[in-house]
């Protein structure tokens, strides 16, 4: 890793309105790996399009804002989507309403690239504002802004250059991805679910003194007496539950079609200046099996050391 040369794209600060917020069908919350590492992919086929010879290897999200669309009222006990009114049918009544968690998000995404030479990198530039501005969505949701992209040049290893790409992404948190915090949990014996739970959950506790009066606190689970960060249910990928074959009136009739459920596991928000190596930062595809992942990779190395609890993990939700 040290001394390897990654050239990378930002592209800071982009406004999103309405992205979905449904990351899985049990969790709320920033959007799904896939929604980003979708958009970037779909941006580079749009850029292929245009006879521009790019590929997109990984891509890193920072975010720096999100305004989870929800309500609470004085008197409600947990909080409500804020959904949107449908048009009135031809019979004057409203149609049937389907809740969609939404969001607006303020994001930064960091996007490692192929070698290409400087006079591409211009025409680059100009066709990603260009896309972006015209028929470009992310996680579902419009794009509304963006500040110019740019490039940077960072060599693992080297603290000026990491410093460099740091300041681009402050302030804000990088999601990385906590897998071990799942694997560790199951190897002593807990549940898929319940080790997910257990670093989610918040605790209450009231102590009281020698006068009777009552304070009250709030805590997470611990590491090494620690807090474990700000933990939160991801979305990573996809496990096939059907095997390959054709479906009635797919939209692409050349590629096979399976059913697949959505994977879950636990992320983190650390603030981009704890990150020693960009590599930490980046998610990339992983395919294995029926297993269609959004992965980084030292999580992907510890997998391969714990591949039967790994397993166990993924097909469990």
């Amino acid at each position: 890793m040290i001394g390897e040369v990654k050239k990378l794209l930002i592209i800071p600060h982009i406004k999103v309105h309405n992205a979905n917020a449904l990351s899985s069908p049990f969790t709320i919350g920033f959007p799904a790996m896939t929604a980003w590492l979708g958009a970037v992919h779909a941006l580079q086929r749009k850029l292929n399009a245009q006879n521009i010879p790019v590929v997109f290897l990984a891509t890193g999200v920072v975010s720096h804002d999100m305004d989870l669309q929800t309500y609470k009222g004085d008197n409600d006990f947990v909080h409500s989507i804020v959904g949107t009114g449908s048009p009135l049918d031809k019979t004057g009544a409203r149609s049937a309403f389907i809740e969609e968690a939404r969001c607006h998000l303020n994001v930064s995404l960091v996007i490692e690239f192929d070698q290409i030479t400087i006079d591409d990198r211009e025409q680059l530039l100009s066709a990603i504002c260009h896309t972006l501005h015209a028929n470009m969505k992310i996680a579902g949701g419009d794009i509304r802004s963006f500040q110019v992209p740019f490039f940077l040049n960072s060599e693992e290893g080297n603290d000026q250059n990491l410093r460099k790409v740091q300041r681009a992404l402050m302030p804000g948190y990088a999601l990385i991805e906590r897998r071990d915090l799942m694997i560790n949990a199951m190897e002593n014996g807990a549940d898929a679910l319940d080790a997910l739970i257990d670093y989610l959950a918040i605790h209450h506790r009231c102590d009281t003194d020698e006068e009777g009066n009552v304070t009250w606190s709030s805590y997470r689970k611990t590491l090494d007496n620690k807090p474990a960060g700000w933990i939160v249910p991801i979305a990573t990928g996809f496990h096939g539950i059907s095997e390959l074959g054709n479906a009635l009136n797919q939209r692409d009739q050349d590629t096979p079609h399976r059913f697949a459920e959505s994977i879950v596991t636990l992320g983190e928000f650390k603030m981009p200046h704890r990150i020693k190596f960009i590599e930490d930062l980046l998610w990339r595809y992983h395919t294995e099996g029926d297993l269609y992942l959004c992965q980084q990779k030292a999580q992907a190395t510890q997998a391969k050391k714990l591949d039967s609890a790994t397993s166990s993990i993924e097909s469990e939700f």
